[in-house]
């Protein structure tokens, strides 16, 4: 399955909520959620249509999770079948699995507005991960573990706004920032109570386990 490539607004009027999609304008009055709540396309009025069945409450509730992720469903299929074999609960790990993605430990640094600007920034090559390049989103932080910008990306016009910026933002607790050097640290795994998003792991989980 290809990644989504549409209009992202739409996913939020789908699933209901802001899945901070938009980096900056999604906290802000522009979102399209605050102005028009329901979802996307025409109304259907045929009897029972809009009721929702477990099943696809549970589809729903990982989409919700993969697209805020920005997983295509095979990565994400991967990431759950490690989720299982780890200790505790599978839904727990899974959603801290995809918290220590590299993409999004550069978004949460606050080094990018958005997931989907981190995994770009990421792939462009332009940070280094314990001083050596790393270009894959999907790299697993671990405790422990350094992150910052090349030299030579220190440059550019982008580098320089977010520096600037960098004194407004809040990073969770399991990161630690050094906004002089814009170098991060992170300084234990991610707890579900890290992850402030309303997620129904356990819906995800009776997904795949039917």
């Amino acid at each position: 399955m290809a990644r989504y490539t549409g209009p992202v607004c739409r996913l939020c009027r789908r699933f209901g909520e802001k899945l901070m999609l938009k980096g900056e304008r999604c906290p802000s009055a522009k979102c399209p959620l605050e102005k028009r709540t329901t979802p996307p396309g025409g109304r259907s009025q045929r009897r029972g249509r809009n009721v929702i069945s477990d099943r696809g409450l549970q589809l729903r509730e990982k989409q919700k999770v993969r697209f805020s992720y920005g997983v295509l469903e095979r990565q994400f299929r991967r990431f759950f079948a490690e989720a299982k074999k780890g200790p505790g609960t599978s839904g727990e790990n899974l959603l801290i699995l995809l918290e220590r993605r590299l993409d999004n430990t550069v978004y949460r640094l606050g080094f990018a507005d958005s997931r989907a600007q981190a995994r770009q920034i990421v792939r462009h090559g332009h940070m280094i991960v314990n001083g050596r390049k790393t270009d894959i989103p999907s790299f697993l932080v671990k405790a422990g573990d350094t992150i910052c910008w090349r030299d030579t990306s220190k440059k550019n016009e982008y580098y320089k706004r977010i520096a600037e910026e960098i004194e407004e933002r809040t990073i969770p607790n399991w990161l630690s920032l050094d906004k002089e050097k814009m170098t991060g640290r992170v300084a234990s795994l991610p707890t579900r109570d890290d992850i402030e998003a309303g997620f129904n792991e356990k819906a995800v989980v009776e997904f795949y386990a039917r």
